[in-house]
């Protein structure tokens, strides 16, 4: 499906838009385009049910996000197996996937996971599990204005720490996320975990960045931890073992 998704020009054309600028509008995308309004629509929904497009909700307007987790399976699973030293052109696509600051979420990422909304609750919520696909322990007692942190394995300390602002399990979990050296430069994650047929459908929602840098990192990480994720609770190993040195790039 990704594969036939990124076939057509347009296809790849609307993409490389999202990639300049994510979150834009239907007429947005038009702009420039020589197509009808319905042409690209359509185009957008193979994109979109390739997972290569993810759309939120804001006020009257549909916004569009590139949603780069399927590329970074592909990478993971394929491209780097045979040429980790030299290609990296899809973990750039990936990194680079930041719109200019606005009220708007800044990332909008999406994966489908062979799983339960309480298995998928769990993983992001409990120390051990987390630990084994994202490389930190995820600690609190995921209860509305608690405190949590995001611990380093090791014990050495914590990278991120934030509060809960909002706990729904298994559906729905809201954290500010800051640096513990900059507690009050807070962004805001939100994990909406939806059942989808047989699947669940994982939305993660980053915005409210403190500044471009930790914009930046955002864009690094969260398609390695959100693959991680998929293909622990899928296989019961991630794809790779420390997703969090992809998201700081240490």
């Amino acid at each position: 499906m990704v594969f036939k998704a990124l076939a057509d020009e347009t296809r790849r054309h609307l993409l490389d838009r999202l990639h300049e600028q994510n979150g834009q509008t239907l007429g947005e995308l038009c702009d420039r385009l020589d197509m009808a309004r319905q042409s690209v629509t359509q185009h957008l929904a193979v994109l979109e049910a390739a997972n290569l497009v993810s759309t939120v909700r804001k006020g009257r307007e549909k916004l569009h996000y590139l949603n780069p987790v399927p590329l970074h399976e592909i990478q993971e699973r394929w491209i780097d197996k045979f040429e980790r030293p030299r290609l990296r052109v899809l973990s750039a696509v990936k990194q680079r996937a930041e719109e200019k600051m606005s009220d708007k979420p800044s990332f909008v990422y999406v994966t489908y996971i062979e799983s339960t909304q309480e298995k998928v609750w769990e993983a992001i919520t409990d120390a051990d599990l987390s630990a084994q696909y994202w490389g930190h322990r995820n600690v609190s007692d995921w209860q509305a204005g608690s405190e949590w942190e995001h611990r380093r394995i090791d014990g050495t300390g914590a990278d991120v720490v934030g509060v809960v602002e909002e706990s729904r399990p298994p559906r729905r979990l809201v954290l500010t996320w800051a640096d513990p050296a900059k507690p009050d430069e807070t962004s805001k994650v939100t994990f909406d975990i939806q059942r989808y047929g047989e699947i669940v459908r994982l939305t993660v929602t980053h915005e409210d960045f403190a500044d471009e840098a930790q914009q930046r990192a955002a864009a690094a990480g969260w398609a390695a931890v959100l693959s991680n994720l998929k293909s622990f609770l899928e296989t019961g190993k991630p794809l790779s073992l420390s997703p969090w040195r992809a998201q700081t790039g240490e």
